[in-house]
């Protein structure tokens, strides 16, 4: 899908490298301390006046980024006044593109997603139900380019159990051990150590964590639960944590030089995309 604006991807492609940025963003809802999740919990349910100024406010951080991964955000119901917040922090931060992937449906009254935005025209874009106990974990396979040496970006948000998350690794092993040059982003629930632990992961997944930054929970951060982690084809340039309280998360960026097969393989195919558009 499309937001208003639509600048060229071409910039992107010659200056060298992609800013990534992955959020959590609890749907919202500003926690700065413990008892914030009780006193705080209605705003899960039911809509908060604050709550389109804070997105307001996430927009004009993520206007700083190439490509964002958003997880917990809602896809326009009762508690975020129909607003559905991917589509919000596209416009207000001038994404051209985004996605939505509805993971769990409450009808009017949640809509739990996980979204992306990007600024590179994505080729493809497929969307995962992730195995688990209960339903509502998902990841989005968002590929830049064409052939062997595309860019492949997944978004992810992982269970809260041990066991969801080792079937969830696992089948994410299944999709990601053919590609080449990989990313995968979101909130991932477990520490790097934990990440390591885990066999399949350590030994058949083609990925190594950047720089593991203390993410969780935002007011005192404590433990790293959100990752940027990529194929051994790349190598990020800077890794830091964003300091700013919008959610129980952090947001952690990476600044993503790219390889030049992966750079031609994105000239080529927005080369193609432009030469269709002007035959049309």
């Amino acid at each position: 899908m499309r937001s208003p604006a639509s600048p060229t991807a071409s910039s992107l492609v010659e200056r060298g490298h992609i800013r990534l940025l992955t959020f959590n963003l609890q749907v919202g809802i500003q926690t700065s301390a413990y008892h914030h999740y009780l006193t705080r919990s209605w705003q899960h349910v039911l809509p908060h006046p604050e709550r389109l100024k804070r997105l307001a406010l996430m927009g004009s951080v993520l206007e700083k980024f190439d490509v964002v991964g958003l997880q917990e955000v809602d896809g326009g119901s009762f508690r975020s006044s129909r607003v559905n917040q991917v589509e919000y922090l596209a416009a207000q931060a001038r994404f051209p593109h985004y996605f939505q992937q509805l993971n769990r449906n409450l009808g009017q009254f949640a809509q739990h997603s996980n979204g992306l935005l990007s600024r590179l025209v994505p080729c493809h874009i497929e969307e995962y139900r992730l195995p688990g106990m209960l339903p509502g974990r998902g990841a989005i396979h968002a590929r830049f380019g064409e052939g062997p040496d595309a860019l492949h970006i997944f978004v992810a948000h992982l269970a809260l159990s041990h066991r969801g998350r080792v079937r969830q690794l696992n089948y994410l092993s299944d999709i990601i051990e053919p590609l080449r040059h990989v990313v995968v982003m979101g909130d991932l629930n477990c520490t790097p150590e934990q990440l390591h632990a885990h066999e399949r992961f350590s030994t058949s997944l083609p990925l190594h964590p950047v720089k593991p930054l203390l993410s969780y929970p935002s007011w005192q951060p404590r433990r790293a639960l959100d990752h940027i982690l990529l194929s051994q084809t790349l190598e990020a340039a800077d890794v830091r944590v964003l300091d700013h309280l919008f959610s129980d998360h952090l947001p952690i960026a990476v600044d993503l030089p790219l390889p030049s097969a992966c750079l031609d393989a994105l000239a080529k195919a927005d080369a193609r995309r432009l030469e269709k558009k002007s035959s049309e």
